[in-house]
């Protein structure tokens, strides 16, 4: 059985419901980068847990990701996620006021 489109929403703000995921997601709005610059990056966590929100975030088709040699770049998979998280940022700090 295949899910709903409200199944599939709630995976995709379940994959978001993390600060790295929402970190690297934060990152990659500003370019494709290699795990090596990610990791560089958000050195306040460890590599197993920047991995494993990599995958949580490919999987819910937000990310994706090239090899090139040995070096593998993250990219988002959605043009219009930066613009939410622009148009969220508005709401948050409107809201704060």
């Amino acid at each position: 059985m295949s899910k709903s489109l409200n199944e599939k929403k709630a995976e995709v703000f379940k994959a978001l419901s993390n600060p790295v995921r929402l970190d690297i997601i934060d990152l990659l709005s500003e370019g494709e980068k290699c795990v090596c610059e990610i990791q560089e990056v958000l050195k306040k966590y460890e590599q197993p847990h920047i991995s494993k929100s990599l995958q949580k975030l490919k999987s819910a088709g937000l990310i994706k990701d090239r090899k090139e040699g040995s070096n593998v770049y993250y990219s988002l998979k959605i043009c219009c996620m930066r613009e939410f998280f622009e148009c969220l940022n508005e709401i948050l700090n409107c809201k704060s006021e």
